[in-house]
């Protein structure tokens, strides 16, 4: 068995492309048994978050197994065969989730809403039928790995989150927020991180605007903000500061036609957006507006960089405990996971020497994955 990966993330795709990939909450399930049963997969996992979309699946055959998936997101995407997309197999998708749900290949380095993402992708997959012995095992290992390197390093020290840099760049932006009054389309998980991360700089004022009104009362009291009815948010618009786009709507909330006379409304003050959702919420031509700040999530790039120092020096430590998984795991897929645990102890006590251990030479012993 071969488990394999395709996608693309904010490393290989531009938000524009990203966009045209990602795949609705509710429709995760649904389209991962599709994929798993199609001819030459048995298994499927798929992660769709704002960074990322990626398709895990198991195959016996890798060459035919990437046919049939390649197949299945042109399909589905309307592009045949995009630059963008990188293709994983055997050992290498193994090391790619780890290091995906471990925060080593997200935007900021560390974060740590990519393991609840990828736990959240996988329990619908399994709940939904579309995994089986295979994957089921290596997401588990997953979030063990990911679980050992949050542990044992200081990988997630800082601002580790989307919704924290965001709240960095609004608070270099505006000084002390105290004053600033926050407005928030959608009431998700990143809705949720991202208000917290601003109400612990000092907002006080927090406005949330979902399409289910009862999701919006629940963040609102959180926040101890204020929620209102997704068709009124304009009411409340006059005095905000700070608005945030993150719902998961399949088209743009915020346009330049529905933006631009309500900012005539209040002259000389600036507004400042924060488009986190893929699909964007904003559109990008309100940028054009006198007196209004656009970022987008891959705008937020450049802010990630500035708490950077700390995390990259546990990089290696990081890498050296997925690469032990790594090679536990890839064994076990070949029915020699006895072998690998078993080396990998002789090689970590000096028995013998990390230079000259090469996987299998051992012959029994070890958990299994």
């Amino acid at each position: 068995m071969e488990i394999l990966c395709l996608g693309l993330s904010h490393h290989t795709a531009p938000l524009e492309v990203r966009e045209k990939f990602a795949i609705p909450d509710g429709e995760l399930g649904a389209t991962a048994v599709a994929l798993a049963r199609i001819d030459g997969l048995g298994e499927a996992v798929i992660v769709s978050t704002c960074n990322r979309v990626e398709f895990y699946v198991g195959a016996e055959d890798p060459h035919r197994g990437f046919e049939s998936l390649s197949e299945f997101v042109s399909a589905r995407t309307g592009i045949a065969d995009a630059a963008s997309l990188f293709r994983h197999a055997s050992t290498n998708s193994i090391r790619h989730l780890f290091r995906v749900v471990c925060g080593l290949d997200s935007m900021v380095l560390g974060e740590t809403e990519i393991l609840g993402q990828v736990k959240k992708a996988y329990q619908v997959a399994q709940g939904s039928g579309a995994t089986s012995r295979h994957l089921n095992k290596l997401f588990q290992r997953a979030f063990n790995v990911a679980k050992e390197v949050r542990t044992n390093t200081n990988i997630t020290r800082g601002s580790v989150s989307i919704g924290s840099v965001a709240a960095d760049l609004a608070e270099r932006i505006f000084g002390k927020l105290a004053h600033c009054r926050v407005m928030i389309l959608g009431a998700g998980e990143t809705s949720e991180m991202t208000a917290g991360a601003l109400q612990a700089r000092g907002v006080k004022a927090i406005f949330v605007a979902n399409r289910s009104h009862d999701r919006a009362v629940t963040l609102a009291e959180k926040m101890n903000g204020k929620a209102i009815h997704f068709d009124q948010w304009m009411n409340e618009f006059r005095d905000v500061d700070i608005l945030i786009g993150s719902t998961a709507a399949p088209h743009h909330v915020i346009t330049k036609e529905k933006l631009a006379p309500l900012m005539r409304t209040r002259p000389d003050r600036p507004l400042f957006c924060i488009d986190l959702a893929v699909p964007r919420d904003i559109e990008p031509a309100v940028n054009e507006i006198d007196g209004v700040y656009l970022y987008d999530i891959d705008s937020l790039q450049q802010e990630a960089d500035h708490s950077m120092a700390v995390r990259r020096q546990e990089l290696v430590v990081c890498e050296g405990l997925i690469e032990r998984h790594v090679v536990e795991f890839s064994e076990w897929l070949k029915g020699g996971w006895q072998r690998a645990s078993l080396a990998y102890s002789a090689a970590a006590s000096g028995a013998v020497p990390q230079s000259q251990w090469k996987p299998g030479e051992a012959s029994s012993g070890g958990p299994q994955p």
